[in-house]
């Protein structure tokens, strides 16, 4: 079985179930899958077809990649089919030798003839023993397939709704991001006046306008958050990008949520404004709902 590449993300959420039938089984398979950060695959098989658990493994592991898996595979049968025959010869075998020795000993016959030999060794013990075929084989490794398959299908659509939320809360945060600029130009009038502001009329003190001057540039400077906003706008784009990738993305897109943080937060601490610092708690807010549903993209 091919490894499945799929062309957008995935949840690592999902549920397949497939019924195959052979001969008189009824052989179901259900696969249910929740997020991990690796394959934890536990598997729960009937005992005929133990022997080809390796083989399950390696086809439920390649499809899936990641996730904590749950695997199910067992087998209905008629309940006509499934009772334990009754050794009709042995039974008359054990019912002769009784009868024989209550005459030869003069010792009572039971009363219940059938509670006596319904107890008697191997009356009721099944002695067929089933080996698996090829043929069988093949029809339960089409229901192991058809399973899994409808489990990718599962986290596709899981995946669709996603991506939908993920690009919501992408252009929000690009929104807010857009919002910030006109604050940002005030805010340098602001710094300036309220500086002057100090230094004339609350400590009224003479002052080297020039000085000034150059010691407010150095100062709007550090509180520049041009390249902050430049480097998120990148990493948003980025985040676009990788939705659209093959294979698994959940790990990337983790990584760049975590970028996207770093300049969130250092926008925040060189926010001197309260409007701005708003603007910057609301990304965040977006930005922790992109995080928590990150952990479940495979």
């Amino acid at each position: 079985m091919q490894k499945i590449k799929f062309i957008m993300i995935q949840s690592m959420t999902g549920y397949g179930k497939a019924t195959v039938v052979f001969g008189d089984k009824k052989i179901n398979v259900e696969i249910k899958s929740l997020n991990s950060k690796a394959m934890d695959l536990s598997t729960r098989i009937a005992p005929l077809y133990r022997e080809k658990e390796m083989e399950i493994r390696n086809m439920v592991s390649q499809a899936l990649e990641r996730g904590k898996v749950d695997f199910s595979l067992w087998i209905e049968k008629d309940a006509t089919e499934t009772a334990t025959p009754i050794n009709e010869a042995l039974v008359v075998n054990y019912y002769n030798q009784i009868k024989n020795i209550s005459d030869r000993c003069n010792i009572p016959l039971p009363e219940d003839w059938f509670s006596t030999l319904l107890r008697m060794p191997d009356v009721l013990t099944r002695v067929d023993v089933q080996e698996l075929s090829e043929e069988e084989w093949e029809t339960v490794r089409k229901g192991v397939e058809e399973a899994i398959a409808n489990l990718v299908s599962f986290r596709q659509q899981e995946g669709a709704a996603l991506k939908k939320k993920f690009e919501e809360k992408i252009n929000n945060i690009e929104r807010l991001l857009a919002s910030i600029e006109p604050f940002e130009k005030e805010r340098v009038n602001k710094i300036r006046e309220r500086i002057v502001d100090a230094l004339e009329k609350t400590i009224s003190v003479d002052y080297d306008k020039n000085r000034l001057e150059q010691e407010l540039i150095y100062y709007i400077e550090k509180l520049d958050i041009n390249e902050e906003k430049q480097r998120l706008a990148n990493h948003l784009k980025y985040f676009r990008e990788t939705m659209e990738g093959k294979g698994g993305q959940g790990k990337k897109l983790g990584f760049i949520a975590q970028e996207m943080g770093r300049e969130i937060n250092t926008t925040g601490s060189k926010s001197n404004q309260a409007e701005m610092q708003n603007i910057v708690v609301q990304m965040k807010d977006e930005l922790e709902q992109i995080k928590e549903q990150v952990l479940n993209v495979m």
